[in-house]
């Protein structure tokens, strides 16, 4: 007997935030380059700071010097006309120094100005003095004597500031992104193919035979992916040879176990006909096995299918088997899937369930976002978590009060290779209050969706 029961089902998606080589690679090329770009900035100031200095200086010198042999060689009564004219025609300002004058000092920044102020203070003296304001007006203001009659002459900013070029800027942005793209580019000649044989690889220990990987680029990616196209080819070569062995075998032995069932169907000898017919039957169910592995049908197509229905027609024939088996069926939409592998997946893993379990099934279906997993557990004694993965291998049988020493080693490999042709994934898990529970996860999209 079963009985259905409706619960919610709440579980947490663990969220995995991606680390990959391409990004590694690019950042650290890209800390690489703006640091060598910078250091290269640094160096250029460094080593033009002393020639911009002394050529600032040598034309505040200049112009100093120009204004006070100017304002001596003139008449007095010329000198209201000449100030007027250097202000006009030359920029310069020419003024008489007063007590009252509000000076701010120069910025120690950049330090080409400081070390201009010290050259210009050894050509014209100690006591010049300079301002970068001068009652409110920006300039660079340096003082001049004559006699004992202090003046102060400005110098327009532009004279002496020497803005950053726009093309060099230009040139400097253009070279500074081809070398980001050069970074990128290199870093993506090393991560794409190793990423491309992380993905067949993960294929190749899925059972599957994953498309061969392009020959090309460097000499050592070439090497390593014309190998793994070799190990991949001679594995899927081995696969198909082992399988085609195994089902020529277990067709064969087919016709000469019929005869041995005849001959002790037609003993006298009542217990020694039960005990052969019981050994005929257990050597039936290994090579139906067999042949159930060696010809999954892998070419029947995918269609949209009522997991409902479908997981209740396989649970029926293990309803009279079971001590208990409780179906727990949400409601899901229609999904496409290969209904014949599923069934025999799923009733590979109530006859484990049956055999191994104590009796006690549950079975569960819920939807979890784009996904629909299917549970098959029970109450046995479980296998050790560090044996899961190899339990799900072909001819392994564990040592273990799971074990059956009479088995082909073949029902949880089946569930595998079925789960893996549907694009899903087939895992093995302890139950909590004792047990194992076989989880199904089918990934594919709802029929209708745009994946």
């Amino acid at each position: 007997m079963y009985s259905f029961l409706m619960e919610p089902s709440l579980e947490v998606p663990l969220i995995n935030l991606p680390r990959t080589l391409l990004a590694r690679s690019f950042l650290l090329m890209v800390i690489l380059i703006v640091l060598s770009f910078a250091a290269s900035v640094m160096i250029f100031r460094h080593v033009e700071q002393e020639p911009r200095a002394r050529q600032t200086a040598q034309l505040v010198v200049s112009v100093v010097n120009l204004t006070r042999a100017a304002v001596l060689s003139a008449a007095p009564e010329w000198h209201s006309a000449l100030l007027s004219e250097l202000a006009e025609s030359e920029g310069l300002r020419v003024q008489m120094a007063e007590p009252g004058d509000v000076l701010e000092a120069l910025p120690d920044h950049p330090p080409e100005l400081r070390m201009m102020a010290e050259k210009v203070r050894a050509s014209l003296g100690g006591n010049t003095r300079f301002a970068a304001q001068r009652n409110g007006v920006e300039a660079l203001w340096v003082s001049f004597f004559i006699g004992n009659e202090e003046f102060w002459v400005a110098l327009p900013r532009e004279r002496i500031e020497h803005p950053v070029s726009q093309v060099l800027l230009m040139w400097g942005s253009v070279v500074l992104a081809l070398a980001l793209f050069g970074a990128y580019f290199i870093a993506r000649q090393v991560a794409h193919p190793l990423k491309r044989l992380a993905q067949a690889a993960q294929q190749v220990g899925q059972g599957a035979t994953p498309q061969p990987l392009p020959e090309r680029g460097a000499k050592e990616i070439v090497a390593v992916s014309r190998a793994f196209n070799q190990m991949s080819a001679d594995l899927a070569a081995d696969e198909r040879e082992r399988t085609l062995v195994l089902a020529g075998i277990s067709h064969d032995l087919r016709t000469p176990l019929a005869r041995v069932r005849l001959a002790a169907e037609l003993s006298a000898d009542e217990s020694l006909r039960k005990g052969l017919v019981a050994d005929v039957e257990q050597m039936d169910a290994v090579i139906r096995q067999f042949l159930d592995y060696a010809r999954l049908d892998e070419s029947e197509a995918a269609v949209s299918t009522d997991l409902q229905a479908l997981v209740q027609e396989a649970a029926l024939p293990f309803a009279a088997q079971a001590k208990s088996l409780t179906l727990d069926l949400q409601p899901v939409p229609p999904l496409a899937v290969r209904p014949l592998l599923l069934k025999r997946a799923l009733s590979n893993l109530l006859d484990n369930a049956v055999k191994y379990g104590g009796g006690e099934i549950t079975v569960r279906l819920w939807q979890d976002g784009n996904l629909v997993i299917l549970t098959v557990a029970d109450r046995g004694a479980g296998i050790p978590a560090a044996q899961h993965e190899a339990a799900k291998r072909p001819f392994v049988r564990l040592e273990s009060a799971r074990s059956d020493a009479t088995g082909s080693g073949l029902g949880l490999a089946i569930v595998e290779r079925a789960t893996r042709l549907q694009g899903g994934e087939f895992h093995l898990e302890d139950r909590a209050d004792g047990g194992l529970a076989a989880k199904l996860i089918l990934r594919q999209a709802w029929p209708g969706s745009s994946g």
